[in-house]
């Protein structure tokens, strides 16, 4: 968003953790402070915590200070506070939900900012939004990625890949399960967030093709994964996009998902790729079998039709002329 709207030469602040890192020419301004812990990792009905000296309330006491030299301000975070502090602010806020519905505190915090201040309230899909009472209200951003850091290739190694953090909600097991069977070599590229998980994999399937290449920067992991036949998606949960669906395309590379979340919004069924029944690893290796025939062309085309940032620009820049309209009194 920030190098979509920078090169409209729209003036950009940003606040984020200490440690944080963007290549960009914006201005990003580190906040200390401790994290709070990921609402998917949390219990629908759990209350509402702050760690002592929160990361997420010396953001927003920074915003406080800057509001006024901005004309909107645009909230990132799925957390209770800055849903709170929405009305008590001198600048309107946009808020970009990140996630499907986890936590009845989070749908009703939403919902009153939407009663409040319609039109404020941007997710990423259709599926995403329907997860809420309120999705019908919500605005439809996608996404979209610098389509120059991603190269096409036409002729891939007989590999797979899968893509993303390695934590239960992602289901990896069921992709490693799948080329257990069809002996296709699997490239795992992603965070390694729950070691536990990771371990009992390679323990259930000792003699798995899999090869784990680590976190890898934008430019060595599309290196990797334009290589490979298809990306599997194997979530267990709604995913609200799915950004690594349209990093795959960009490379000209098929995707093979599970029918659920944001990625059924996004692949194209038997023209960019499979849509599949959830957890069946008996659908993933019947669209493993079939993948050479998805034209890799189509892909990188989708990609640059819906998810250039020149696309996604006009979703976002409209959306916050919206916002940006609005007068909080």
């Amino acid at each position: 968003m920030a190098q979509a709207l920078g090169d409209r030469r729209h003036t950009i602040h940003i606040l984020a953790p200490a440690g944080s890192h963007l290549p960009l020419a914006v201005t990003l301004e580190q906040v200390a402070g401790a994290l709070q812990v990921p609402a998917q990792h949390q219990t629908r009905d759990q209350p509402i915590m702050l760690p002592p000296n929160s990361v997420l309330a010396n953001m927003w006491a920074r915003v406080r200070q800057l509001q006024a030299q901005f004309e909107v301000i645009v909230n990132f975070a799925y957390d209770w506070l800055p849903f709170y502090l929405t009305p008590f602010l001198h600048r309107p806020v946009g808020h970009l939900v990140s996630m499907a519905s986890v936590s009845e505190v989070m749908d009703q915090a939403i919902a009153d900012v939407l009663e409040q201040y319609p039109g404020t309230i941007a997710v990423y899909t259709r599926t995403q939004a329907a997860t809420f009472p309120f999705g019908d209200r919500c605005v439809y951003l996608g996404s979209g990625i610098d389509l120059s850091l991603y190269d096409f290739c036409a002729e891939p190694e007989d590999a797979l890949c899968w893509l993303g953090r390695i934590a239960p909600e992602k289901g990896l097991e069921d992709a490693v399960a799948a080329v257990n069977v069809t002996r296709t070599p699997l490239k795992i590229m992603g965070q390694l967030q729950d070691h536990d998980y990771w371990q009992r994999i390679q323990t259930d399937y000792p003699e798995a093709p899999i090869e784990y290449l680590g976190f890898l920067p934008t430019r060595e992991m599309q290196a990797r994964l334009r290589r490979c036949r298809a990306l599997l998606l194997t979530s267990r949960w709604v995913e609200a996009f799915g950004n690594v669906v349209i990093e795959s395309l960009a490379c000209g590379v098929p995707v093979i998902a599970y029918d659920r979340g944001g990625p059924s919004e996004i692949v194209r069924d038997g023209q960019t790729g499979f849509l599949i029944l959830p957890d069946s690893v008996e659908a993933l290796i019947a669209a493993i079998g079939k993948i050479d025939q998805i034209d890799r062309a189509a892909c990188r085309q989708q990609a640059e039709e819906e998810y250039s940032l020149g696309a996604y620009g006009d979703r976002v820049e409209q959306w916050l002329q919206q916002v940006a309209a609005l007068s909080q009194v």
